[in-house]
């Protein structure tokens, strides 16, 4: 993914005072504009109130993190506030409660359709502090911002008065199934969520239960990453929950799903009026465009398929066995180290190394979706995840380190763990991770 030049620095952020951290364009505590207050025709004396912002983040091209956001270090101590991590829970609906929860509506809305029998929940926090009259004076119901009390909400869910983001729904969302589970988390970075996954069970003609997970990271120098990847998700799970059923090979059906995601991608841009997905000159538009891996497992073989540089690995309950990755990035570095121009530690400390050089959109130049089937000799999980995560355990064995030993049993708590994981870590990007045990088998409790 594409990677910006850093932003003007300042001390300290002009609407409450707290220092920035380097690289941020957001005040970790207010929400405003970094970028645009260090901006030399965005300065406002001291005497005048600040402004309303006017949401320049939402409606333009939204950078990467910058190269040193994928070290691992935690953050500085004076940095972010950290997220109750969920491996502190002494029972595993503690963790859940942490979260809150939410009815399907908001997932809706959020682009992101709720399973009949999945159970979700969000941490979105609503745009008035407890206790506080939302209503404003003069009869105005709209909600006030929940950082300066005073102002309202645009539409994009900026405050016209500090210019405070709220929360939104997909800043941090869970679901989780019979026997799978999956969570996202915004990170500690980001304005807002652009990952987006899917979870779904289905049963075969024979009747033997199949597990489905789709996971998509919109990529952040297009438009509408977040639109992006909520309709590759959506379709992709869609059309693998209405092939398999029905008798297709796994692979088979892997293959037309990422089509049907790619489909679902090229038509945002046409939205936007732009030419057709195959026309030359939108090749140059930054249409709308995201990363997608997804899983199918059955009782005796998991199947992957992806495209782009989001994850899938392996890891068995006997953890003395070997775990494995399970796909290979479309991107820079992987290119240099199948190459034999770079050793894998090499490339990925290179500044390009998160440049894709596959995705889904409509000025994607060829869709070559990855598939790959495989045959476990014992039972495990299968960890699906966006960047946002294997930043943080890139190898196969780090993976395997984070991943709880009961994860097969307790989906939801482990998807919850990871999470955590890559917060602790920094939270530099979007974090989305689904755990689906192997073998798929029928009437699994929850881990709620």
């Amino acid at each position: 993914m594409s990677q910006m030049p850093q932003p003007p620095r300042l001390s300290a952020c002009p609407t409450c005072a707290e220092p920035p951290q380097a690289g941020d364009r957001y005040c970790d505590r207010c929400g405003a504009d970094l970028e645009a207050a260090a901006a030399p025709t965005a300065r406002v004396p001291a005497d005048q109130p600040v402004p309303p912002q006017v949401n320049g983040a939402a409606r333009s091209t939204h950078q990467e993190p910058e190269p040193d956001d994928y070290e691992l270090a935690a953050p500085a101590p004076d940095g972010y506030e950290p997220m109750a991590d969920p491996r502190s829970a002494a029972e595993p609906g503690a963790a859940e409660a942490a979260f809150g929860t939410a009815e399907a509506a908001p997932l809706a809305e959020a682009g992101l359709p709720l399973e009949s029998n999945a159970s979700t929940h969000t941490s979105a926090a609503t745009s008035t502090v407890s206790g506080a009259d939302p209503r404003l004076p003069g009869g105005d119901h709209r909600p006030r911002c929940a950082a300066c009390q005073e102002g309202t909400i645009d539409q994009d869910g900026y405050c016209e008065r500090c210019g405070h983001v709220q929360a939104r729904e997909r800043d941090h969302m869970e679901s989780e199934l019979e026997g799978i589970a999956a969570a996202t988390d915004r990170g500690l970075r980001h304005h807002r969520n652009e990952d987006a996954f899917m979870v779904s069970s289905a049963e075969l003609p024979d009747g033997s239960p199949v597990m489905v997970a789709v996971v998509c990271d919109g990529v952040s120098s297009a438009t509408r990453p977040d639109d992006a990847s909520a309709a590759a998700a959506h379709a992709a799970s869609t059309a693998l929950r209405t092939s398999l059923p029905r008798g297709a090979h796994p692979q088979q059906a892997m293959n037309e799903a990422i089509i049907a995601a790619a489909d679902a991608v090229n038509s945002l841009a046409l939205e936007t009026g732009a030419a057709a997905p195959h026309h030359e000159g939108q090749r140059h538009q930054n249409a709308p465009a995201c990363t997608i891996v997804g899983a199918v497992v059955t009782s005796d073989i998991l199947t992957i398929g992806w495209v782009g540089d989001s994850r899938a690995y392996w890891v068995p309950d006997d953890r003395t066995a070997p775990p494995a990755r399970l796909t290979e990035d479309d991107s820079w570095a992987a290119q240099m180290v199948a190459a034999g121009l770079m050793t894998e530690a090499e490339a990925y400390a290179d500044e390009r190394a998160h440049a894709i050089t596959g995705w889904l959109g409509a000025d994607a130049y060829e869709l070559e979706p990855h598939t790959a089937s495989y045959k476990p000799d014992r039972p495990g999980v299968v960890v699906v995840c966006t960047d946002g995560l294997w930043n943080y355990a890139e190898s196969a064995e780090q993976m395997a380190r984070a991943v709880p030993p009961d994860a097969r049993a307790r989906p939801l708590t482990s998807a919850q763990v990871l999470v955590g994981y890559a917060l602790d870590g920094g939270g530099h990007d979007n974090v989305t991770v689904a755990v689906v045990p192997f073998p798929a088998a029928p009437g699994r409790a929850g881990s709620a």
